[in-house]
């Protein structure tokens, strides 16, 4: 039911309807150790395709790469409201907010450019090229530095933040899946996801100073993730369903895991110490480590093509942005249930 719909009902019906409402998606996803804390909410647009999910802590905003409308929105994590809708974004994959900067990338993929918004204004500030397939993205704060995942280039456009220019352009060797910055060693990592390799760029000379095999258990190294203080990474592989967890001292893999088919966006709750895995298939997987070990807690289906996902740290509740829920993308909102470790 989109919001216009709703705001047209006695209040009765519309009580009844949001219960009817959480209730269901409840029962959809039992097989998860998560349950629905507020009615799905409509996010504007078509129903068509999202993508990725960043979360500034500091103002408590969540941001949502809508790519099939081409808007990156804004949403209220506090009042569980839409802030704004930036459209003219299109094909929009990857946003990051970064909040040293009070400012948001979002790589308009269709004019493959990575667009800069303000965080206060939710406008435009500028559009930076950035190869030809821009995807993923991170930050590195201390070099201030732009690393884009260009997929179908196979490169890495590096864009200067405090200038907002391409300052550089890194060959990868092969398609390029996500990548992430590493404070402790001051290395990006990324993803090459047709050699499944991960290779380690060091910032000050944006040159590739090292490459880590991953074993024949991993097809398509798409999807990587850091749990920085515990210096273990996990990597998604969306050929063949399966999660890794590697130790970056050693950068060799620990274990092994079962994911749904296509595992794509990762995200880590600190605090709980649990990890999210939402896949192409609308399947989500969630595992919790501890002592260095990942325990599966659970893996249910969602929604279809439920494949990103995000976790505000403050809350633990965790964010699904869903294309075609009877007819229209809305944002699902769950918490977990399964505090056992």
């Amino acid at each position: 039911m989109n919001r216009q719909a709703m705001s047209g009902l006695p209040l009765a019906a519309l009580v009844i309807a949001l219960v009817v409402g959480v209730t269901a998606c409840a029962q959809a996803s039992s097989t998860l150790p998560l349950k629905v804390v507020h009615a799905d909410i409509p996010l504007g647009g078509k129903a068509d395709r999202f993508d990725y999910e960043s979360v500034d802590p500091r103002r408590h905003l969540l941001f949502i790469a809508h790519l099939g409308s081409g808007i990156v929105t804004a949403f209220d994590l506090r009042n569980n409201r839409i802030a704004a809708q930036v459209p003219g974004v299109p094909g929009v994959h990857g946003v990051l907010a970064v909040p040293q900067l009070g400012e948001v990338f979002a790589t308009a993929t269709d004019r493959n450019e990575v667009d800069v918004l303000s965080e206060r204004t939710f406008r435009i500030l500028a559009k930076v090229p950035a190869g030809i397939y821009p995807d993923g993205m991170t930050y590195d704060a201390r070099d201030h530095e732009l690393f884009i995942s260009d997929e179908a280039g196979d490169t890495e456009t590096v864009v200067d933040a405090r200038t907002n220019r391409r300052v550089a352009t890194v060959p990868m060797d092969g398609e390029v899946g996500n990548s992430e910055y590493d404070p402790v060693s001051n290395r990006v990592f990324v993803d090459v996801q047709t050699r499944d390799v991960i290779a380690a760029i060091d910032p000050s000379t944006d040159r590739i100073t090292a490459r880590y095999p991953l074993p024949a258990a991993c097809n398509d190294d798409h999807s990587l993730l850091l749990d920085v203080p515990a210096r273990l990474a996990f990597v998604a592989c969306d050929g063949n369903a399966k999660l890794l967890l590697l130790d970056m001292h050693t950068m060799h893999v620990l274990s092994i895991h079962d994911t749904g088919d296509g595992p794509d966006v990762l995200a880590f709750d600190t605090g709980l110490q649990r990890l999210y895995v939402a896949s192409e298939s609308g399947v989500v997987s969630v595992f919790q480590l501890k002592d260095r070990v990942l325990h599966s807690l659970g893996r249910g289906y969602l929604a279809f093509e439920a494949h990103s996902v995000a976790v505000d740290p403050a809350t633990h509740e965790v964010y699904f942005p869903l294309q075609d829920i009877d007819g229209i993308g809305v944002l699902r909102i769950m918490a977990p249930v399964d505090l056992r470790f």
